[in-house]
């Protein structure tokens, strides 16, 4: 089962697509918050990576339907976000995310976010 990176910059989005590639986690990308929400109408990631800062639905509250989703609400949500306000990690881990990593991500923090949430 793969898993889905949410993000609106495609170089972000790609180069976390390889960084999981490279951990052996299949995913899919869906670049930016509409092409997310169409695709998870027909598709149960295994886990998502999910971008805060986009146009439109933002990440938390897509967040805040993955959670209230009965057939999405268990999936482990990894926000990746350059957003490190205390205040925003409070909200989005009160709001279900398992993991938070600080953009630019690392192979290291994205395999210690993926072995925190249990997807790994």
């Amino acid at each position: 089962m793969d898993g889905l990176i949410i993000d609106d910059n495609r170089n972000t989005a790609d180069a976390l697509h390889q960084m999981l590639d490279v951990l052996d986690l299949p995913t899919r990308v869906a670049y930016g918050s509409s092409a997310a929400m169409s695709l998870l109408g027909s598709f149960i990631p295994r886990f998502i990576c999910l971008d805060i800062n986009m146009p439109g639905v933002d990440g938390t509250e897509i967040l805040a339907y993955l959670k209230r989703e009965p057939r999405l609400m268990k999936v482990p949500v990894i926000i990746i976000t350059s957003d490190d306000q205390p205040e925003t990690r409070q909200r989005v881990m009160r709001g279900g995310a398992q993991a938070i990593i600080i953009k630019p991500a690392t192979m290291d923090a994205l395999e210690t976010a993926m072995k925190q949430s249990g997807v790994m």
